[in-house]
């Protein structure tokens, strides 16, 4: 038998490699060719990481139970992965932990010295293959970025399952409180932090299927997170109990299970089917100008051309109804933040406002913010000096929004939560030694000018939120547009996202994307108008639908309507309060670990 695994062995390090040199060296010529990478991303890293385990398999550990567990957190990482979205079985989040809980039992009863290191190779086995299945596609953003993405993020989820293990051993009564208590802290923590990569946060799962998690309207997305721990942990304790003693579940234990996982959907379709639009509706278009981000092959070959086809897509769109059209993300370029009416796309837009006085045309925008002489530095203060070496101009970089209007000054606002690594270096202070590596790519150690509040556009119409990209993956974040505050005009009534999910090629990262503004709007009540450049751009009512979309790579605009809702959600008040209370246990819990630790162990007998 032994012989045959290696053989096994053998070819599937083989197969591995055959396959990461091809759609490797597939990934380099298309790169020279300038096209773009499609799923050739997914068979890289998935090879990668199969030519590393297949090659290490017979030394991942030296324990009897060795391939047996590798089964398991494979199993696990595509169970997580299978229950994602775009794909239609998230039911399989409820089980996608078990078998990695089921390896972390065998581990826990081995009482051999090695066993201690046992459970992390596995564990990082299960988060690895979950960010590559799922995450893959940010490889087409940047190579470099979807390494770092996909192995870092795998690392930082092994965490709270070690820190399980661990609080385990030394409070055995409340173990599984620190399954739960302690993933939900890692999403927290991912949430607020400036290595921040939640899209594969457990509650995000849900976002293709509206009508089951209404109650988000008062969880958030914790809410979510909390109900597949829950589950798994259910699922499981049914499984170690039927190995412990070899007889069937019982009925009560079953209906439990049943009932945790049915009840909160019948409350959900009950609050669906009663729920209705609220708010005065308003049109709206939104734009989705098409343009390839990595190459600009499609766009106009002059910035001239470029302008009056942006400019001729909203003048022939809008309607003497249409209340606003909205433009995706970096839409326009080198508008200054202090005057950007002196914009020449602005002022082209101008006699298409004159005529349509009622409409509000907001965009993303490329922008920067001159520093006057005695300003002091910013985190993002970007220097130029003259050739004698004096300073000539020191500005921020923005990636921006605005909003124009007839007869009103022009609103904006600046993006502040950025990506990881494509616009911002996490905690630079510290990695100040890769600036030589970030210049030559083509980066800055400075980064982005933010805000440090939200604020909104305002109009006699609505108070609009101008949400852009990344900030929409942030529950508690996005929250602070809709509560009103002195700083945001009160509140918004709808949520405008305007994005550009043109890196990711015609992958799930841009349906992924699509999905998760259906939960901002079930948690908020707010209707969202989506502006996708290449697309998908949409409308999605307060349940949570998609009433209406685009198709990918069209150049196209979609008219709809929005209502314009002022009522405040639980959700939106109180934020991520489940969060907050299993930071609260997770302490107390890991200081009793630590307590308990440290006693001599006759006192703990």
């Amino acid at each position: 038998m032994l012989s045959v695994n290696k053989n096994i062995q053998r070819i599937l390090t083989v197969v591995f490699l055959l396959t990461a040199l091809l759609s490797g060296w597939r990934m380099y010529a298309l790169n020279e060719a300038e096209e773009l990478w499609g799923h050739l991303p997914l068979f890289f890293y998935g090879s990668v990481w199969g030519l590393i385990v297949s090659a290490l398999a017979g030394r991942w550990s030296r324990h009897t139970h060795n391939l047996r567990w590798l089964f398991f957190s494979t199993l696990s990482g595509v169970l997580l992965s299978l229950g994602f979205p775009p794909l239609p079985f998230v039911f399989l989040m409820f089980v996608g932990f078990v078998p990695l809980l089921l390896i972390e039992e065998e581990v826990a009863q081995d009482r051999s010295e090695p066993a201690k290191k046992l459970l992390l190779p596995y564990a990082y086995n299960t988060f690895v293959i979950w960010n590559i299945l799922t995450t893959w596609w940010v490889g087409n953003t940047a190579f470099v970025a979807g390494i770092v993405a996909i192995w870092l993020n795998a690392f930082f989820m092994c965490v709270p399952i070690l820190l399980f293990h661990h609080s385990k051993k030394k409070v055995p009564k409340t173990a599984y409180l620190g399954f739960i208590v302690y993933w939900l802290c890692f999403e927290f923590l991912h949430l607020n932090w400036e290595i921040s990569w939640v899209w594969l946060n457990l509650g995000n799962a849900f976002a293709k299927f509206p009508s089951g998690i209404q109650w988000y309207s008062f969880t958030g997305t914790f809410g979510g997170s909390l109900w597949i721990l829950y589950v798994n942990y259910l699922i499981f304790k049914l499984i170690k109990k039927y190995r412990t003693t070899r007889t069937k579940p019982r009925g009560i234990d079953l209906a439990e299970t049943a009932a945790v996982i049915v009840l909160p959907i019948l409350v959900s379709l009950a609050m669906y089917f009663n729920y209705e639009q609220k708010g005065e509706a308003v049109e709206v278009v939104v734009g989705q100008p098409n343009y390839e981000p990595h190459y600009a092959k499609f766009a106009p070959a002059t910035a001239e051309a470029r302008d009056r086809e942006i400019v001729d897509l909203i003048r022939v769109s809008v309607t003497p109804e249409t209340e606003y059209f909205i433009y995706p993300e970096t839409v326009f370029a080198n508008v200054d933040e202090d005057a950007p009416d002196g914009n020449k796309v602005i002022q082209k837009l101008r006699p298409i406002l004159d005529k349509n006085p009622q409409l509000k045309i907001m965009a993303g925008v490329n922008a920067y913010h001159r520093l006057k002489p005695g300003d002091p530095d910013t985190r993002a203060t970007r220097t130029r000096y003259r050739n004698d070496g004096q300073i000539s101009l020191r500005y921020e970089s923005l990636n921006a929004a605005v909003q124009i209007q007839k007869d009103q000054p022009t609103q904006t606002y600046r993006k502040s939560v950025f990506v990881p690594g494509a616009e911002l270096l996490p905690y630079r202070d510290i990695f100040f030694w890769l600036k030589p590596l970030v210049d030559k790519l083509g980066g800055s150690m400075a980064g982005l000018g933010t805000q440090p509040y939200r604020s909104n556009f305002t109009s006699n119409t609505a108070v609009a939120a101008p949400v852009i990209c990344y900030e929409s993956v942030f529950g508690a974040y996005l929250a602070e547009y809709i509560l009103p505050t002195k700083h945001n005009g009160g509140g918004a009534d709808f949520i405008a996202v305007m994005t550009n999910d043109g890196w990711w090629d015609n992958t799930a990262g841009h349906k992924q994307h699509l999905y998760f503004s259906s939960l901002r709007a079930i948690e908020n009540r707010r209707d969202v108008a989506r502006s996708a450049n290449t697309g998908i751009s949409a409308f999605i009512n307060q349940r949570g639908d998609i009433t209406a979309r685009t198709s990918y790579d069209v150049r196209t605009a979609l008219t709809g309507q929005v209502h314009l809702n002022k009522e405040i959600t639980f959700y939106t008040k109180w934020r991520d309060l489940i969060a907050r209370i299993a930071l609260f246990s997770a302490i107390i819990l890991l200081l009793n670990t630590l307590v308990q630790g440290r006693l001599p162990k006759d006192r703990l007998q």
